[in-house]
């Protein structure tokens, strides 16, 4: 038999939890932040609290299953993600990420190569963004993979953004295009299909490269924050786009008690994922409004605010704030005044 070409695997069970432990604290042996005091190694973490500034804390989950599917995400690519979620949390709310913990639950057919590969994902967004793994935890899984981070950040007390700061004339603007990650996932579920129809298939993945790097390696805006701090620029509202820009500007639409016009033509798109969702008989708005996971910034700024960022090519003016007796609406291609529907995902419904 040629062995030649077999990937090298090792169990888990042969390190043991502690010996797993050992094997990923080496991977994040140097502190990159001044306020990480003590990271891996001891019961909790220390973080040295910065003067004049509040801090931060948010926490995301990913199931396999649920939120990934291993059959097309590169188990690299996933940890990379889940902590740029977690980093696009923070900087939802103008701060900036410092550190995380992370705590895995894995089943007997990850070996210890194959974690390895989504710590590698891991620290490379942490590498990027400059944000310390300070702790976490290990456990078995009998249902696959599950992913829990928990990420700490800073603030000015006066850069805090809350979404419930909208205001009536304020503009509506987000950063970015949507819908890419949505058409992404779409392109990858159908060779799946394919695949499974038909194992010699080759999958066509031609020209949907950004889509797919939009699903499976998403950045988080924190560019966008560090330029906002350089131009005294500090948004009314904000949310980050996780469930599809219906979902999180009625969000921010119930915290501040307001309404929204939406111009469904200033909506940014790539030109891939209009082409693509034409390809799949989907509206582009479908991708657009209720796609998800973007991790674009949806913002609100006063009109004169505005005038400090509106030359950035990287935002777009989308809408406005309005009453809240006069709804959450979306200005249509023909013209028309349609209420606004969020139909992204929800967890729990049926």
């Amino acid at each position: 038999m040629n062995t030649k070409n077999q990937v090298k695997r090792t169990e888990i069970a042969t390190l043991g939890e502690f010996g797993l432990i050992e094997t990923i604290k080496a991977k994040f042996d140097k502190l990159i932040n001044p306020t990480s005091i003590i990271g891996i190694g001891d019961d909790a973490a220390v973080i040295q609290a910065k003067e004049n500034e509040q801090i931060l804390l948010a926490a995301d989950m990913m199931v396999e299953g649920i939120h990934f599917d291993l059959a097309y995400t590169p188990l690299k690519h996933l940890g990379y993600k889940a902590a740029i979620i977690n980093f696009s949390d923070i900087a939802a709310m103008n701060g900036v990420p410092t550190q995380i913990t992370v705590s895995i639950a894995i089943s007997n057919r990850f070996s210890v190569e194959a974690i390895d590969e989504l710590y590698e994902g891991i620290k490379a967004a942490c590498s990027l963004y400059q944000v310390d793994l300070v702790g976490g935890d290990t456990t078995s899984s009998v249902s696959g993979l599950i992913i829990s981070i928990s990420v700490l950040g800073f603030v000015k007390p006066e850069w805090v953004v809350k979404r419930s700061g909208a205001k009536v004339g304020d503009y509506v603007c987000v950063t970015g295009d949507l819908g890419a990650a949505y058409m992404g996932l779409q392109v990858l579920e159908r060779e799946k299909l394919g695949f499974i129809a038909d194992p010699t298939i080759q999958p066509n993945l031609e020209e949907k490269d950004y889509l797919i790097q939009r699903l499976l390696k998403p950045e988080a805006r924190l560019d966008i924050i560090h330029q906002w701090k350089e131009q005294n620029f500090i948004p009314s509202a904000m949310i980050d786009i996780s469930d599809g820009l219906a979902s999180e500007i009625k969000h921010i639409c119930a915290a501040s008690n307001v309404g929204v016009q939406i111009v469904y033509e200033n909506i940014p798109l790539d030109p891939s994922t209009q082409n693509t969702s034409l390809e799949f008989n989907i509206n582009p708005s479908v991708c657009a409004l209720n796609g998800g996971e973007d991790y674009e910034l949806l913002f609100t700024t006063s009109a004169e605010n505005y005038l400090k960022v509106k030359n950035n090519p990287d935002i777009t003016l989308i809408g406005h704030i309005i009453e809240k007796e006069k709804g959450c609406n979306l200005l249509t291609e023909n013209g028309l005044n349609i209420p606004l529907y969020a139909q992204g995902w929800n967890h729990f419904e049926k």
